[in-house]
C-alpha cells in the first residue's frame, strides 16, 4: 500500500502523512497531476498508542517516529520539501492516524461487555465509559494531532472506508470511529468525512468504492472522491 509522494518540480500542496488509508489519496493525487508529499508509513494498529515522541530542537519542535521505517520515510519527505521539522511545515498536513477502527472493534476487545444475545448494548456504547476506552485506545494518535495543532499547523484528518472486516464488532466499530471524530474536531482538527458521499443505506461502504479482494481499504475511486474534498478545501 506505499504510496511515494509525488515527484515534480511543482511546489506541494500538503504532506499526506498515514497508515494504508493514506494510499488511496496519494494514488489518485499522482493520477491527477497535484503535487505532495507524503504518503503511508506503516500500519494502522501502528499508529494508536505510543507511536512517536516529541523532539525539541533549534530548528523547532518535531516528532520522532519509534518505528524505524516510518521515521526513514518521515525524514525522506521533509528533505523533499526542505525542511528539517514538523514545525517548518508550511502546506497543510493531512492524516489518517487513529482511524483504525476496525482494529479498536476486534470482537476479542469487548467480549467482556456483551450482553445475554452476544451484543455490545446500545447503552454502554452511548456511555462515557465507551468514550474513556475508545480515546485511550488511540491516545498517542490524539496527542499526535493536538501536537501538530500547537505548532499551528493546519491538519486535516480523514475518516476510513466504512468497511467492518468479520474479526470486527460492526456496531462497535461504528460508535468507536464517531467518538474518535468528535475527539480530533475537538483539538481543532479538520475532519474529513465523507460518509455520506460513499456509504450505501446500511452505512457500509459501496462496493464501487471498496478496494477488490480486500476486507479493510477503500480504492481509488474513494481516493478520487477524497482528494476532490481536499481540493475543495482549497488545498
Amino acid at each position: 500500500m506505499r504510496t511515494p509522494s509525488l515527484t515534480t518540480t511543482a511546489p506541494a500542496r500538503f504532506l499526506l502523512l498515514g497508515d494504508s488509508h493514506a494510499g488511496p489519496i496519494g494514488r489518485a493525487a499522482r493520477q491527477a497531476g497535484i503535487p505532495f508529499r507524503g504518503g503511508p508509513i506503516g500500519a494502522g494498529r501502528e499508529f494508536t498508542n505510543s507511536f512517536f515522541t516529541i523532539r525539541h530542537g533549534t530548528a523547532g519542535n518535531d516528532v520522532v517516529f519509534s518505528s524505524g521505517e516510518a521515521e526513514e520515510y518521515y525524514r525522506r519527505f521533509l528533505d523533499e520539501l526542505g525542511i528539517d521539522a514538523l514545525a517548518a511545515l508550511d502546506i497543510p498536513l493531512v492524516a489518517t492516524f487513529g482511524f483504525c477502527a476496525h482494529f479498536v472493534a476486534l470482537r476479542e476487545n469487548w467480549d467482556l461487555y456483551r450482553d445475554r444475545t452476544g451484543a455490545v448494548p446500545p447503552a454502554f456504547l452511548a456511555d462515557s465509559l465507551f468514550d474513556t476506552l475508545v480515546r485511550s485506545a488511540v491516545r498517542d494518535a490524539l496527542a499526535f494531532y493536538e501536537h501538530a495543532v500547537d505548532l499551528g499547523l493546519r491538519v486535516l484528518a480523514v475518516m476510513p472506508p466504512q468497511r467492518v472486516p468479520g474479526q470486527s464488532d460492526a456496531a462497535v466499530f461504528m460508535a468507536s470511529q464517531e467518538r474518535i471524530r468528535l475527539a480530533v474536531a475537538d483539538l481543532g482538527v479538520e475532519v474529513v468525512d465523507l460518509r455520506g458521499r460513499t456509504t450505501g443505506p446500511d452505512g457500509l461502504q459501496r462496493p464501487a468504492l471498496c478496494e477488490a479482494n480486500d476486507e479493510i481499504h477503500g480504492n481509488l475511486a474513494f481516493g478520487r472522491i477524497i482528494l476532490a474534498e481536499l481540493l475543495d478545501r482549497s488545498l
